[in-house]
């Protein structure tokens, strides 16, 4: 189980009926309604996706001055720079707005710093090694806006600089030809969760007026894959560009993306925003990870196939090579996690002068959802300490850090991830803090791990069509996630470890309908679980498609053992409550309940058994039908829960039960006669002398 609680929307059954009267496929009515669309009005309204963008860029404040300051270097054949960032953000941006200078003809090249060597952002180095080329124009994408120190400078040697980016603002903005970005306090444009490469569209579209459609179809791809890795709100302006890019990856004319895709195993199919989260975005980010950004932005300007083809294989050895790194730091920060005191884990401050600092990032996403806490990972160099920190729960790392910066020597960022520079000396006083500051947001409670599910669903609503139509929903994203559904009860048929015992392959059942499931990252001995068992079982749907044939998928985003009873169970702890608290029985559900002696003793290893294996304990339903999977025949359940009961009255283990919480131990150097069970007495005044049965 990764989830310690499930939390299920509750969107009404009026609303899924007006929605399915309306004609609304069963699942898309789920959860449309747990997202608070409950009419069909809002439901056509939810779902219809605009092609276009009708925001005027001219509404961002300053985007005249950066239209005029760049329309002015085109003009006089200035030598113009875009200086863009290392992750997928900005080299997108990058790309693009590379791109659509070129197309106008502009002696335009693009500088990424080197992760490792140069840092993020803005640098004096790298801004004097362009002006020495000749540059006198600097535009920025994704990056820029906290840079005040190196636009200064920039003024001095003589350098231009437009500034482009999405990020939190701080109070002083660099002294620039032009600031734009939608978070200033002083901008006026509406949609304020543009990605950088957003932003650098919109830049595009205010160059190319009178041009708007053809720019926004050229570029759209590039913004969509974008926006999609940077994690935006998924609304608005966000939702048309992404959309549109979905609709054009698949006939794109990237050379580089064409190349990417066919390396990946998706050139020719229909490509969604989860499948540029998991399989595009990896790929582009491995190259800023690994110091070799600019590689990635080759691949997605090149014309030349044969050099795409290469540029596209290396960035896929790229991410294999990130991948390693990130599981071996990853057991790293597990580990220091494990010496933390209790008060140092409600924020997650790791640091070591050992971790790849392009990868300390992904990792604390990692840890943030495994430990349900931020986290805040540290590269130390020589006394300095780069930082990348993911938030957990709606936690402000902006704002934390912000709260922090007399300790930092500089950071940046969003609300949601962030970094930051850090002397190592400041690193105990800033874990110390950024405690604090957590236990005062969650009000001291401890961290637990949550799972929003929009709809616990009926077996018979997943069909094909059913699961195909749910595609209506995309582009999904933060704001619009990728809807997870749950079933109830369902039981365990098959299971097995697959992908070098990385990964669980299983198949489910509940009554004639039966389902595969792959659990990623996951294996069998991980869940808990075993054939025969009932489960509980959250998941992503999907169509996999094998040798021709479709079938629908489960992929599992938790598994855990069932919390409600069944039927027949509910039927068994009935039964054991009336006896015990001296409700009516018949004669037959006396029969019923006699147990065995061989039974009992059967029931009683097994948990002498458990109890030596590191303890009895867990929900009580599922420890029941743990405990009844040692008993033979077919009312298993009713017998152990009438065992435990019997135990328990003659003071041979200690029985606590507290939130659903079971807890059995047994009592050391205890004896006693069971058939002077009160609970066994009381069965055998209802029999007949001649049906006492087995004890």
């Amino acid at each position: 189980m990764k989830y310690a609680r499930w939390i299920t929307a509750d969107g009404g059954k009026a609303a899924f009926d007006r929605l399915r009267d309306a004609g609304y496929p069963c699942l898309m009515s789920a959860v449309l309604a747990s997202r608070g669309v409950d009419t069909p009005e809002d439901a056509a309204a939810f779902l219809d996706r605009d092609r276009q963008l009708h925001l005027s860029p001219f509404l961002m404040r300053d985007m005249d001055k950066a239209a005029a300051r760049i329309g002015q270097a085109l003009e006089a054949g200035e030598k113009i720079a875009v200086f863009g960032d290392y992750d997928v953000d900005g080299i997108t941006s990058t790309a693009l707005l590379t791109d659509y200078l070129r197309s106008r003809g502009a002696d335009c090249l693009f500088y990424i710093p080197r992760r490792i060597e140069e840092g993020y952002g803005l640098g004096r180095d790298a801004l004097l090694g362009l002006r020495e080329q000749g540059v006198t124009l600097v535009i920025t994408v994704d990056c820029g806006i906290t840079g005040v120190e190196e636009a200064r400078y920039a003024r001095e040697i003589g350098l231009d600089l437009v500034i482009t980016d999405h990020h939190e603002c701080k109070s002083t903005l660099p002294d620039a030809a032009a600031v734009v970005d939608p978070r200033r306090s002083d901008c006026p444009y509406p949609f304020k969760h543009l990605a950088g490469v957003g932003v650098a569209l919109k830049l595009a579209l205010a160059l190319g007026r009178g041009r708007e459609e053809a720019i926004f179809a050229r570029y759209c791809t590039l913004a969509a894959i974008g926006t999609v890795a940077d994690v935006m709100k998924m609304s608005d302006e966000n939702r048309t560009i992404v959309y549109r890019g979905l609709e054009a990856i698949p006939g794109t004319h990237l050379v580089g993306l064409r190349a990417l895709l066919k390396e990946t195993g998706l050139w020719g199919k229909d490509v969604t925003s989860i499948q540029i989260g998991f399989v595009l975005a990896p790929r582009l980010n491995a190259a800023g990870r690994m110091g070799e950004a600019e590689l990635a932005v080759r691949l997605l300007l090149t014309d030349d196939p044969a050099q795409a083809e290469e540029l596209a294989r290396d960035l896929c050895d790229l991410n294999r090579e990130r991948q390693s790194v990130e599981q071996e730091i990853f057991a790293q920060a597990v580990e220091q996690i494990e010496r933390l005191p209790a008060g140092q884990r409600s924020a997650l401050v790791l640091s070591s002068s050992t971790w790849h600092q392009g990868v300390v990032g992904i990792v604390a996403s990692r840890l943030s959802e495994r430990y349900s806490c931020p986290s805040f990972m540290i590269h130390l160099q020589n006394g300095m300490g780069k930082g990348s920190c993911r938030s957990y729960g709606g936690f402000n790392l902006f704002a934390a850090l912000e709260a922090c910066s007399d300790l930092l020597a500089d950071f940046g960022g969003h609300e949601l991830a962030a970094g930051f520079n850090i002397r190592e000396e400041d690193i105990p006083a800033f874990r110390e803090r950024m405690n604090r500051f957590v236990s005062a947001f969650t009000g001291d409670r401890a961290p637990v791990s949550s799972l929003d599910v929009d709809a616990v669903a009926d077996p018979a609503w997943m069909s094909l069509d059913e699961v195909a139509q749910l595609g209506r929903l995309e582009p999904y994203g933060a704001g619009n996630a990728r809807p997870v559904f749950a079933l109830m009860g369902v039981r365990v048929e098959a299971m097995q470890n697959v992908g070098q015992n990385r990964h669980l392959k299983l198949r489910l059942s509940r009554g004639a309908y039966h389902f595969d499931g792959i659990f990623f990252s996951t294996t069998a001995q991980d869940c808990g679980v075993a054939p025969g068992m009932l489960v509980d079982a959250a998941f992503y749907l999907q169509i996999n498609e094998f040798r021709g044939v479709s079938s629908v998928q489960l992929q599992m985003v938790d598994l855990r053992p069932a919390v409600d009873p069944t039927a027949r169970e509910r039927e068994c702890l009935e039964l054991v409550e009336r006896l015990i608290s001296g409700g009516p029985l018949d004669r037959q559900e006396a029969r019923r309940l006699m147990p065995r002696r061989d039974q009992l003793a059967a029931l009683w290893r097994a948990i002498d058994r458990m109890d030596r294996c590191g303890g009895c304990e867990g929900d009580r339903l599922p420890l029941l039908r743990r405990l009844a999977a040692a008993l033979d025949g077919c009312e298993s359940f009713l017998r152990a829960a009438l065992g435990v009961e019997i135990f328990a009255e003659r003071s041979l283990l200690e029985r606590e039960e507290r939130a659903g919480r079971l807890r059995l131990r047994p009592l050391p150097g205890q004896r006693a006669e069971l058939e002077q069970s009160a609970y066994i007495c009381r069965l055998r005044q209802i029999l007949d002398t001649d049906e006492r049965g087995g004890c």
